[in-house]
């Protein structure tokens, strides 16, 4: 059985799916009420689950009629892909970022399963041993210029 951040999450994802426009829009006090739990348990999927990482912005009006505004970013649409990931990667990356990234351009169509897995497995912590931030630095370099390569085409 999942758990209730996967329940939440699989929640948000399946409206963002029915949304014409790709952003949904809820009230952090009636998600929690729907799941039985409390608003902090809702923040915590959003902050996780829904980053630029992975393909979210998000944004949060906080007070009485304050929402939470979720928005599925489309890579390539505004400029070409491998920009966006440039951009996204930056001159530091973690692998929990880097996973994040790979993730998304995977679920977006732009990797196959196999390049995911070599791709995870070149930024692995266990590959890329050194101090920090030498080694979110090293990180960041290896996977831009290797998605630089696998987007050119």
């Amino acid at each position: 059985m999942r758990n209730i951040t996967d329940l939440i999450e699989h929640h948000l994802k399946s409206i963002l799916q029915q949304s014409r426009d790709g952003v949904v829009e809820i009230q952090r006090s009636e998600l929690a009420e729907l799941f039985n739990c409390v608003p902090s348990q809702i923040n915590y999927v959003i902050s996780t689950r829904f980053t630029v990482e992975r393909g979210y912005i998000v944004e949060s009006k906080r007070g009485g009629g304050g929402y939470i505004r979720i928005r599925k970013l489309e890579l390539g649409q505004e400029r070409p892909v491998h920009d966006e990931v440039v951009r996204l990667i930056g001159k530091e990356v973690s692998q929990r970022e880097a996973t994040d990234i790979i993730d998304h351009l995977y679920e977006d169509g732009f990797v196959t399963e196999r390049e995911v897995r070599l791709l995870q497995a070149a930024v692995c912590r266990d590959v890329l041993q050194g101090p920090l931030p030498y080694r979110d630095q090293l990180r960041a370099r290896l996977l831009r210029a290797m998605l630089v390569e696998l987007l050119r085409g």
